[in-house]
């Protein structure tokens, strides 16, 4: 089979699909094309027949009231494959804190992380422990036995590192020697 015949109503037809995040409905996209919905809908069909016939990767589905591309179904490991070679996304805000207080002040509880952060922090630690940037060491020998956070060589890897001691200087950054010695004091006894 061979192109649709209205080319730039097909090229159009498939930039739209191409950047849109969610469906497309017929009206949407027959508004923005400046034709009618019945024109929309029969350049659409001839598109998707012209890729059924051609044997493509992809497809024009029919979902949640509008229209979209979509991998076919024989494409599955193949795109298994390339989403695990995917980089993982990007760590959150409150994710980078929390690794930036067990960088600086490692060994350290989550207790500790949570009241230096000021709110809980096991969700941000769970997701440093999965991405391998931090895992749990020396368990304290009280009977809570506290399990304690460091970086892990990935963590290094990954800032380009050396060792710890290439990570910035924060001293500007923190509060007095005083002040630090009494919220060290409180975040101790917090652990134990």
């Amino acid at each position: 089979m061979s192109l649709p015949n209205q080319p730039m109503l097909s090229k159009g037809i498939e930039a739209i699909l191409m950047v849109s995040s969610e469906p497309v409905s017929s009206e949407r996209a027959a508004e923005i094309l400046s034709i009618s919905v019945s024109e929309f809908e029969s350049a659409l069909s001839e598109l998707s027949d012209f890729y059924d016939s051609s044997d493509r990767g992809f497809y024009i589905q029919r979902v949640g009231g509008g229209f979209r591309f979509a991998a076919r179904p024989e494409m599955k490991e193949i795109l298994e494959k390339y989403a695990l070679s995917q980089n993982p996304p990007r760590l959150s805000g409150a994710v980078m804190e929390t690794l930036a207080v067990i960088a600086y002040r490692q060994p350290i509880s989550r207790a500790q992380i949570s009241a230096i952060r000021g709110v809980n922090s096991d969700h941000a630690v769970k997701m440093l422990l999965s991405r391998g940037y931090v895992e749990a060491s020396s368990r304290d020998t009280g009977p809570r036995g506290v399990r304690y956070l460091h970086t892990t060589q990935l963590f290094l890897e990954k800032l380009g590192l050396f060792t710890l001691s290439d990570l910035p200087k924060i001293e500007g950054f923190l509060p007095g020697p005083e002040v630090a010695e009494a919220l060290e004091a409180s975040l101790f006894e917090s652990s134990h």
